[in-house]
């Protein structure tokens, strides 16, 4: 175990660099974990823990050979951590290699267009792990997958579930190879309810709560859903209308 005191040590600029800068955690392949939990998510799924930098006397999984293991005291961790609250533990991991598939062999997937809340990218990442998506693609403009709080809010799920970023005309060609239909959650006049939809095999595109889907992505579209609500209600949080088009197609498991 290091110790380090001092807050312009090179590891604790690298770690706020990563923090910060999604730029920066592409460069250098890694991302932050800011919790324990975390932690013992990434050594559950194989998620690549690097370093692990700790409150002095805080407790520890037993960890593999080669990761790098660093105490610091509680105002140097407040210094680095990217929330106000420290759980006095953070994991440098190193980004997964995950290349776009030719085709998508599994049965349901989410696509997330324009989705800029970290908040709401990780919790959908966390929703569709619950109800047994294979995968989410991300387009772009949606919030960084490994932004510190998409991670936390995925609840471990960042480690388990394939995610891929990709173009709409990547997107369209994948699609196209892979005979799985596109459903948009918007309105058109081929839309229909979520309850009457067929989800043998689909993926789901879910828009930003200000503009909802592009007219890029809604061209792609097979079929447009609606989540039916009170009139008063324009809409749904992304994280939610995702939750409910999951659940629908998991209870007809």
């Amino acid at each position: 175990m290091e110790h380090i005191t001092s807050r312009a040590n090179p590891l604790l600029t690298h770690v706020r660099k990563l923090a910060s800068s999604a730029a920066y955690r592409r460069e250098r392949g890694q991302f932050l974990c800011d919790s324990p939990k975390l932690l013992e998510e990434a050594l559950l799924w194989d998620g690549g823990v690097e370093t692990v930098l700790c409150t002095e006397g805080a407790a520890l999984p037993p960890l593999p050979e080669g990761v790098r293991t660093v105490a610091v005291p509680p105002d140097v961790m407040r210094s680095v951590s990217p929330t106000q609250t420290p759980q006095g533990v953070l994991s440098v991991c190193a980004m997964a290699e995950r290349p776009l598939p030719q085709t998508l062999p599994g049965r349901r997937y989410l696509v997330l267009d324009g989705v800029q809340d970290p908040g709401n990218v990780g919790t959908i990442l966390r929703t569709a792990d619950a109800f047994g998506a294979d995968g989410v693609l991300l387009l772009p403009g949606c919030a960084d997958l490994y932004n510190p709080k998409t991670v936390r809010s995925t609840m471990g799920a960042v480690f388990r579930l394939p995610a891929w970023t990709c173009t709409a005309a990547e997107l369209a060609a994948l699609l196209d190879r892979s005979a799985v239909p596109l459903y948009g959650t918007a309105l058109r006049a081929d839309t229909e309810d979520v309850r009457d939809l067929d989800y043998t095999c689909f993926a789901a595109a879910i828009g930003s709560e200000g503009r909802g889907l592009s007219q890029e992505v809604l061209a792609l579209c097979r079929r447009t859903v609606r989540i039916p609500m009170r009139d008063r209600c324009e809409s749904l949080n992304a994280a939610m209308a995702a939750g409910v088009v999951l659940w629908e197609a998991a209870r007809r498991d």
